[in-house]
């Protein structure tokens, strides 16, 4: 159950504002010398003229799959069993409810009519072909640090596969935040677009894994800390982040929740085969993992791997002790309950069952993502490396929220293990949100 995050969520990344950005907005744009929103310029004429380039070869569109792949744009853009990219995928978010749109070549509801310069603004600015803002649950505050060529490359891609005629479905967003102006606000806190720069005192392989982790593959949208906004803390980035009803973790070297405890290999095999001795891929990471990192070429995942372990730790606070009387009946559900997959002593079933003992999803701050695999249930991504998808039933129709809290509270704190105690409240919340937002499961490799 570890690593098991990032989503799509990016759907969480959010889009950010409410009244405050509405008033920074007003501020930025109503007060004499303040500082302009970023990307704020007149929509393009409706009526000028569209010049399309001449095809691309094949070489270039077969590079675009790949960096599309790299982007994960099938995880927001493919509504399971519907046509690959075109839309209709629904994202919640903190602030309601967003759907994707489509980005096949359709010339009515697609993209087959944008510019070149439309399709790169979208990536890098965060505007559709009318100069409208887009919501943040498109990754743009990442996308912006792609490099032209490889928008270029993704675009030839896009414009091949087959068109789709897919309306974009209206958001479920409440008076003000369905006001796309607030978005001019939430760039002017949050977004700072800049084109990636390699470090030159670090390897090749070093910069390219920090530029797909920071550009294409975007995941700090989920393993970034939010502002109550939803945008990034800057000062914390990778450190682990809470949407989507989970817990993206930390992913940085620390010792308590990060990934000191593994090795480039570890990271290598659970990004492509969708788990290793540490941990399994699911909740919000299935997607990732079944429809892009285990499609990445070997290079790019060491890249990527060897970019991770570069970054530093950081201070983790220790966990409080938990009430002996908790502990007590904690370990009576988790042996009657848990045991038979995750071993009596936490140490699990090799390439099925993740161990427990150690395992950073178990210890990160937030208790979140242990408590929707209790709740919910959570099954395995399915990768060509590894087909069988290992499921773990859900238990909210059996424990009560005090047995979910304390078998939780017995994992955190056993085996070695040390996290915060798990409260009753904290599990009726998440039950509630799971409840009205239940999780969307893909069926294997696509």
């Amino acid at each position: 159950m570890t690593l098991q995050v990032r989503f799509r969520w990016k759907a969480a990344l959010v889009f950010g504002a409410a009244v405050t950005a509405l008033a920074v907005s007003g501020l930025s744009h109503g007060q004499p010398g303040a500082p302009s929103p970023v990307g704020s310029w007149p929509a393009a004429p409706p009526t000028a003229p569209v010049i399309q380039p001449p095809p691309a070869s094949a070489s270039a569109v077969e590079r675009g799959r790949y960096l599309v792949t790299l982007g994960d744009c099938a995880a927001c853009h493919t509504a399971p069993g519907g046509t690959p990219f075109a839309g209709g995928v629904p994202l919640n978010t903190p602030f309601g409810v967003i759907y994707s749109t489509n980005i096949t070549p359709d010339t009515a509801t697609g993209i087959g009519g944008w510019t070149p310069d439309q399709f790169r603004r979208a990536l890098q600015e965060g505007r559709d072909d009318q100069g409208q803002n887009l919501y943040p649950a498109m990754p743009y505050p990442y996308f912006s640090h792609i490099a032209a060529a490889d928008i270029e490359a993704m675009r030839a891609y896009l414009m091949t596969v087959p068109p789709a005629h897919a309306e974009a479905q209206a958001n479920r967003l409440p008076f003000p935040l369905n006001l796309r102006v607030l978005i001019q606000g939430w760039n002017w806190l949050n977004f700072r677009p800049a084109p990636f720069t390699a470090t030159s005192t670090r390897s090749a392989e070093w910069n390219r894994g920090a530029y797909i982790v920071n550009s294409l593959a975007h995941c700090g949208a989920c393993h970034t800390p939010k502002t109550f906004l939803g945008g990034d803390q800057r000062d914390k980035p990778l450190r682990g982040g809470e949407l989507d009803n989970w817990y993206a973790p930390n992913l940085n070297g620390s010792p308590h929740g990060g990934l000191q405890g593994w090795s480039t290999d570890d990271i290598v095999a659970y990004l492509s085969r969708g788990s290793n001795d540490h941990a399994a891929a699911s909740g919000s990471m299935q997607a990732v993992v079944e429809l892009s990192t285990s499609r990445m070429s070997a290079a790019d995942l060491r890249a990527i791997a060897v970019y991770l372990k570069a970054l530093p730790a950081t201070p983790e606070p220790d966990a409080d002790r938990p009430d002996p009387q908790k502990m007590r009946a904690g370990q009576a559900i988790y042996t009657d309950q848990c045991s038979a997959c995750h071993g009596a002593d936490g140490s699990g079933v090799a390439g099925l069952f993740p161990p427990l003992r150690g395992n950073p999803g178990v210890l990160q701050p937030s208790a979140t993502t242990g408590l929707h695999a209790i709740l919910a249930g959570a099954q395995a991504a399915a990768t060509k490396a590894k087909p069988s998808q290992p499921a773990m039933p859900a238990f909210a129709w059996k424990l009560t929220d005090d047995e979910v809290a304390a078998v939780s509270t017995y994992v955190g704190n056993s085996w070695g293990n040390s996290a915060p105690a798990v409260g009753r409240d904290t599990v009726a919340r998440l039950r509630a949100r799971i409840a009205a937002h239940p999780i969307r499961l893909t069926k294997g490799p696509v």
